[in-house]
């Protein structure tokens, strides 16, 4: 093991995988509703991840992508928390930044991401940026500038923690530093460096440094 040092002025997590593992409910869910139409649940989990339910939606039953059956399965989500706990290492890693120092960055809607953020004993930032605040979703980079415009720092001092692909495209093309956290794919492409949880980095804070964090990586 080794450890990278990364300089920062802001976190910006992604939910789903990075923050709360919800793994298992976004299966059930996504299974019941194939089931339902007919459709090959594993064609659709091969794409939900990290993505709006409507963008889903429109890839894989795009007679069926509409407003209101995006919402209609976000709100089944939202009643179920069974299964639901934090992403080893994500309670220390958030106390250890100031409110003020992260946001969360989710494709699911606000109602959905509090309960699951509550559900998990995590706390709700004061930047939380879902699906309703952005014109495009995921792989758009366009949740993770406004979450940086609204923390006031720019997206290049940004750090940015995401499990999926498609998150991973949004954080580079925000021209953020994107670490990979290995709980729903088992490699990441593209990242400046990959974890396999949030125990494996730690955050330190200076008055002239600003965020500092330490992270546990494998030697190549």
């Amino acid at each position: 093991m080794g450890i990278a040092i990364v300089e920062c002025d802001a976190v910006l997590c992604d939910m789903d995988g990075t923050l709360v593992d919800s793994t298992a409910i976004v299966e059930r869910h996504w299974t019941r509703w194939a089931t339902r139409h007919g459709i090959d649940a594993a064609a659709i989990l091969a794409v939900s991840h990290g993505r709006p339910t409507i963008d889903t939606l429109r890839i894989v039953a795009p007679h069926l992508a509409t407003v209101e059956e995006a919402a209609r399965i976000d709100a089944e989500e939202a009643r179920d928390t069974d299964g639901l706990r934090p992403v080893e290492g994500a309670r220390e890693l958030l106390a250890s930044l100031s409110p003020t120092e992260w946001a969360v960055v989710t494709s699911a809607d606000r109602k959905l991401a509090i309960t699951r953020l509550t559900a998990a004993g995590l706390p709700v930032p004061g930047v939380l940026v879902t699906v309703e605040d952005i014109p495009r979703g995921k792989p758009d980079p366009a949740a993770y500038l406004r979450a940086a415009q609204r923390l006031s720092v720019r997206p290049e001092q940004s750090v940015v923690l995401e499990d999926t692909p498609v998150g991973v495209q949004a954080g580079r093309g925000a021209g953020a530093t994107v670490i990979g956290v290995t709980t729903t794919f088992p490699a990441l492409d593209d990242c400046a460096y990959c974890i396999a949880d949030l125990r494996a980095m730690r955050a330190h804070r200076s008055a002239a440094a600003g965020i500092t964090l330490h992270i546990r990586v494998r030697e190549r």
